[in-house]
């Protein structure tokens, strides 16, 4: 080798050595401005997060105001009503004729009557009567009184031939989407959900939120289940918004020194930091800094970094109790070392490399 190209190789190594001591220098002091505004993953974050996380898994969804929350239906604009007065078969003749000549109908005949806008009746000696907001029994016996004004002791029967006044909407990942229409039997989430025909593969327990009054409220199913509080005590009111996003919303991105960064998917709603790195591929042995894995998560506040020393032993246990949240950014920092590899890559391109060749025996 000629001396030229031996000075060259010295030069280019002397270089790098002052080059690596300059960034030691600003990284030392980067990282000790930056400390400030990076929260350490410990045992103390854990249990404090863990304590957060133990509130009731089923929000209290506050009915609107002039909703029953009972479980008995209560009657509104649009019901379409059944009555029939047993004995008085003249009160309910004219819609007897537009029954079809094969249907069979024990006793007297039901005439069918559309509660209106303003939520009232009008019903033949009865006059005009307000129902919206009374149960059938409470119709029943109104109507009663004021047909005992001219019949004595009339017996009035009366149902819902069709529920129209209350309605929710399911969205997402179910099998039948669309309108479900709130009748006698109470509308709870499960019940809105059965009637949807139950939910995808695709769906997302734990993200489930229902809409009402402008405020959006989470639902956790598996949380729920869990912590011995059955979802069926929540119930439904007329212009609810029920979705159900699919999995792929609950996404972790892993990033930096891993054998594959990639998108993660959630499973159920749930990840912690040891399965996002694990499915990763884990820590690049030859690059990445095990020291500094952080975690960059989006909050009302502002982002918040996290960091996790992976160096002890002790570090494994830490990143399988720390959950992850949707939308996670999880970086592994790469070394001082491979930083340096990189920059003198990119200042000479090819040279590190015969320049270690040269060194060889």
């Amino acid at each position: 080798m000629s001396i030229s190209r031996l000075c060259r190789i010295f030069f280019l190594l002397l270089f790098c050595l002052c080059v690596l001591s300059g960034c030691a220098s600003d990284l030392h002091s980067a990282s000790a401005t930056d400390e400030a505004a990076v929260i350490a993953i410990t045992p103390q974050l854990l249990d404090a997060e863990r304590q957060r996380a133990s509130a009731p898994p089923v929000p209290d969804v506050p009915a609107p105001a002039g909703t029953s929350t009972d479980g008995a239906y209560h009657i509104g604009p649009g019901d379409v009503l059944a009555i029939t007065v047993w004995d008085h078969p003249e009160l309910t003749g004219a819609v007897a004729r537009d029954l079809s000549a094969d249907a069979y109908v024990q006793g007297p005949p039901a005439a069918n009557f559309v509660v209106d806008q303003q939520g009232q009746l009008n019903f033949p000696f009865a006059g005009t009567i307000t129902l919206a907001g009374l149960t059938r029994e409470q119709a029943r016996t109104l109507l009663a009184t004021r047909l005992a004004r001219y019949f004595r002791d009339p017996r009035v029967t009366l149902s819902v031939q069709a529920y129209r006044s209350q309605r929710v909407y399911i969205d997402g990942e179910v099998k039948a989407p669309g309108l479900q229409a709130i009748n006698d039997i109470p509308m709870t989430l499960l019940e809105a959900l059965n009637r949807a025909g139950g939910l995808l593969p695709t769906a997302n327990q734990s993200r489930i939120t229902v809409e009402r009054g402008g405020q959006r409220h989470r639902i956790d199913l598996l949380r729920t289940l869990a912590g011995g509080r059955h979802p069926a005590v929540l119930m439904l009111a007329d212009g609810d918004i029920v979705r159900v996003p699919p999995r792929d919303e609950s996404k972790v991105f892993v990033a930096g020194e891993v054998l594959t960064p990639r998108a993660l998917t959630m499973h159920d709603g749930r990840l912690t930091l040891n399965e996002a790195l694990g499915e990763a591929g884990g820590l690049n042995p030859q690059s990445a800094d095990s020291g500094q894995v952080y975690v960059v998560r989006q909050s009302p506040q502002g982002p918040r970094v996290y960091r996790l020393d992976a160096r002890p032993a002790q570090a494994l246990a830490l990143a399988e109790r720390f959950e992850l949240q949707p939308r996670d950014v999880v970086y592994v920092a790469s070394s001082g070392l491979a930083n340096w590899h990189r920059a003198i890559s990119q200042l000479f391109p090819g040279e590190l490399s015969s320049a270690v060749g040269a060194t060889r025996p």
